[in-house]
């Protein structure tokens, strides 16, 4: 059995209509949309509704440790007339396409630059979306959570145009202890490890699951990929018996991480 996993595809249409060559199955970790292109401040839903010039201020502010990030999206959100219909137009027109391009048999899990409520109206008789969820692969029992966490403190905000799939702690950990024993665990963001959390670009941490650590230590899957930290200080480390693995910025490498069994 041979299986392409990829995450974090941010629009890149071309590079995932390739992912499944020579596979017998294509795993994806979700954030298929291209939202905020802080590399190319102009592409994006951001960069079309905004401009590049304010997306790269945005970014700028999103490293700045002062916070000002949150209060200046709010600016450009009510800046906005009909900021929701123009969202949700962006997002299905990104559907549309990404999911248009999987025509292997896919299994697929959404991030938190995802609307997962959409992906049932886009998902062809090739994509089987899971999480929360199990199937069997060639043998192996292979295990789906999707989304990541609420910073600590954090909640949605109502009437914000745009939701992303973010989850709290206790939510995700129990969706990620109702897998069971998995051979394979598939989620988007990795296990709270330091090395794993870490991106050495933006330089700080993204939020890993203690539920996916937990699981770890306790079923020993063979392995855990995951994607959602870009440029990760440590790409792969073996944690309690799991070869854990982060399959990588498909958005800007195109080449899908290959298992084999």
């Amino acid at each position: 059995m041979r299986v392409h996993v990829v995450s974090d595809v941010h629009g890149n249409v071309e590079g995932l209509a390739k992912a499944g060559e020579g596979a017998d199955a294509l795993i994806v970790l979700g954030d298929l949309l291209d939202f905020v292109d802080y590399l190319e401040p102009g592409n994006g839903i951001f960069g079309a509704l905004f401009g590049a010039e304010r997306v790269a201020r945005f970014g700028e502010l999103r490293r700045s440790p002062t916070g000002e990030a949150g209060a200046y999206i709010r600016s450009l959100w009510a800046g906005l007339d009909d900021a929701a219909a123009k969202v949700d137009a962006a997002v299905r027109e990104q559907y549309a396409r990404l999911f248009a391009a999987m025509t292997v048999p896919t299994f697929a899990t959404p991030g938190n630059v995802d609307n997962p409520e959409l992906w049932s109206e886009f998902a062809g008789p090739n994509v089987t979306v899971l999480d929360g969820q199990t199937v069997e692969l060639d043998g192996m029992r292979v295990g789906f959570v999707g989304g990541a966490l609420f910073p600590p403190g954090v909640r949605a905000r109502p009437g914000s145009p745009w939701k992303p799939y973010l989850r709290s702690a206790a939510d995700f950990d129990a969706a990620i202890a109702g897998l069971g024993a998995v051979d394979l665990l598939c989620t988007h963001i990795p296990p709270s490890v330091p090395e794993l959390c870490y991106d050495v670009v933006a330089r700080h941490s993204e939020l890993g699951s203690d539920g996916i650590r937990r699981a770890l230590r306790e079923h020993r899957p063979r392995w855990s990929v995951f994607g959602h930290v870009h440029q990760p200080l440590a790409p792969r480390m073996r944690v309690d018996g799991t070869e854990c693995v982060n399959v990588g910025h498909f958005q800007q490498t195109g080449v899908p991480y290959v298992l084999q069994w």
